[in-house]
């Protein structure tokens, strides 16, 4: 398992945990490409998680779609090994 493998499997559990619903769209070929790895939907909230690992950033693409995701009025952060506890905060700040 790939370490970024291994940070996606531990937020699926913690979206599991909360009881989130997630889908993690498909890139390329049929998919689309920039798209963050995890779509959410959190007690009515839309939330774009882009996973990460070893330092990891995002690419120009996928900061261009985490921002239409924020102007849309959703949420979309970069979760990686070191901050996962800031994404059991912001489930858990969701009313």
């Amino acid at each position: 398992m790939t370490p970024e493998a291994k940070v996606k499997k531990k937020v699926r559990a913690l979206l599991e945990t909360h009881g989130a619903y997630y889908a993690m769209p498909m890139t390329g070929g049929y998919g689309s490409s920039g798209v963050p790895d995890f779509l959410v939907c959190h007690k009515g909230r839309f939330i774009g998680i882009e996973c990460k690992a070893n330092g990891g950033k995002p690419t120009a693409l996928q900061l261009f779609n985490m921002e239409r995701i924020e102007l849309a009025g959703g949420t979309a952060v970069v979760i990686n090994e070191d901050n996962l506890n800031d994404l059991v905060k912001l489930l858990e700040s969701i009313q």
